[in-house]
């Protein structure tokens, strides 16, 4: 008779959840395996959206809109962060985690890794998310940071929602008429996975730049407002 500890138990068991991790996900793009991500703030969205076999669940400041009734994510802290990604987490055994480094923390080097580390020693957190605005070699700077301290980090251009004043509103970007031009954004897509990140996130880019960045890049991209030419998609699950 094997006692409950018996490996063997759970050999060939197929119901036994297979971890989603940093290293799947680059097999996934390699393997032309579309990377499904959604929004969760509790315990019971993350544990229904495990059990479905979604790849990645982001804990985003988003809350800020569509849980807390703001007019934008500006005034959501990284407190507010571990509070959600603690109870979401408590109901996942497969998807890979990602957390979002609000804006209180994206002003210093430091205060990102003190935030980073927080979340994923405190909050359970597998991978932050940042922001990363074109031409910013602040930011850059705390992608190598977290990239030496072995933090994954899922790196987010476009349309970065916590510059949406200097943006002028939420609107395409990589266009004609936007802030950030195609050429911009591609650079920083390159940029971006030099400094280690594991993932880029797009929102809101034309569907050709995005082809062309999914294309330069090994890491994968996942998109959101971005069109069919990413890795895959991420939603926020309350406004879709």
């Amino acid at each position: 008779m094997s006692n409950g500890n018996d490996i063997s138990l759970y050999k060939n068991n197929s119901n036994i959840p297979k971890l989603i991790t940093i290293p799947k996900l680059h097999r996934m793009k390699k393997e032309g395996i579309p990377i499904v991500s959604l929004t969760a703030y509790d315990y019971s969205m993350g544990k229904e959206m495990d059990q479905a076999g979604v790849d990645v669940i982001l804990i985003g400041d988003t809350l800020g809109c569509v849980i807390q009734g703001k007019q934008n994510t500006l005034s959501v802290s990284l407190e507010n962060i571990i509070y959600h990604t603690k109870i979401v987490s408590n109901g996942i055994k497969r998807a890979l985690l990602v957390a979002d480094l609000p804006f209180s923390c994206s002003y210093s080097v430091e205060k990102v890794i003190e935030s980073s580390v927080s979340l994923l020693s405190k909050a359970g957190a597998a991978a932050v998310k940042l922001e990363i605005p074109s031409n910013s070699e602040l930011h850059l700077k705390m992608l190598r940071e977290l990239n030496s301290l072995s933090i994954p980090v899922f790196a987010h251009i476009g349309l970065t929602p916590q510059s949406v004043h200097s943006l002028g509103g939420y609107q395409v970007q990589g266009n004609s008429k936007s802030k950030r031009t195609a050429e911009e954004l591609l650079d920083l897509a390159i940029q971006i996975e030099k400094c280690g990140a594991s993932a880029v996130v797009l929102e809101c880019v034309p569907k050709d730049l995005v082809k062309q960045i999914t294309d330069s890049l090994k890491i994968p991209t996942i998109g959101i407002g971005a069109g069919i030419h990413c890795d895959g998609q991420i939603l926020v699950v309350n406004i879709f």
